[in-house]
């Protein structure tokens, strides 16, 4: 009987590397598809996708929902390695990827989640509000959004870490990647784009979620965190947390 289990053991921790290793090959194509512009592909080094998915856990028979895709620089990574076992849903902030990616061959397909979410423009720094919502959707693995929660006041995050919590399986994840505030530092003109670790690690733990690690990959020891994300002096190398969460 332990010979059986032990062979089980390694029978599983081989399929499991080479899922791992199937899902780096498709991410790794997708970098070279013809899709991508040279200002993306310039990107890569600095954003470290293939680490970063690896991270996260990203295997390609996953049901995924990428968080405010912007231009769809990570879109058109996911999209290909979901395509044929997979599933990849895009929700708030689809406008980009919709008129852009979306109609494009080997992209049919990414499911556009609407959602009845109001998005204001609040306070001076013109930070977001977004009420609460529901993406509609049930049973998901993995739940992404890349450098985005800053835009968002504490409460509109409450709501969209509300509303990924409802989306995930139990045992899914949820990943965040944002650029590096100061902890406790208020919010000004030259740190309104970036976000403090602890207060979102503090947030997804209130809605529910328990955190399962961090990640030093976009580590960045030059940026002093003093400078709007855009200058030049910054813009490209800013420090940013990469935060794991679990849904119980």
């Amino acid at each position: 009987m332990q010979r059986i289990a032990g062979f089980l053991v390694l029978f599983f921790a081989i399929a499991t590397s080479n899922a791992d290793e199937q899902t780096e090959q498709k991410v790794r194509e997708a970098m070279d598809s013809d899709v991508r512009n040279a200002a993306e592909t310039a990107r890569d080094r600095n954003r470290r996708p293939v680490e970063t998915l690896a991270f996260f856990g990203l295997k390609d028979d996953m049901r995924v929902l990428e968080l405010l895709p912007g231009g769809g620089w990570y879109t058109k990574l996911l999209a290909p390695v979901l395509r044929e076992d997979g599933k990849l849903f895009v929700s708030i902030g689809t406008n980009g990827v919709k008129e852009r990616l979306l109609t494009q061959p080997g992209f049919d397909r990414v499911e556009v989640l609407e959602t009845d979410a109001s998005i204001e423009r609040d306070g001076p720094f013109r930070t977001n509000s977004i009420g609460s919502f529901d993406f509609g959707v049930k049973n998901l693995d993995l739940v992404l959004t890349f450098r985005n929660m800053h835009n968002f006041t504490p409460a509109g995050r409450a709501n969209i870490n509300a509303a990924a919590f409802k989306a995930l399986r139990s045992g899914g994840h949820y990943g965040v990647v944002d650029h590096s505030r100061r902890h406790m530092e208020p919010m000004t003109a030259e740190n309104r784009r970036r976000a403090d670790a602890v207060e979102i690690i503090k947030e997804a733990l209130e809605a529910g979620f328990e955190f399962a690690g961090f990640s030093d990959l976009h580590y960045r020891p030059d940026d002093e965190l003093r400078y709007e994300v855009g200058r030049k002096s910054v813009t490209g190398n800013t420090d940013r947390f990469t935060l794991l969460f679990e849904k119980p």
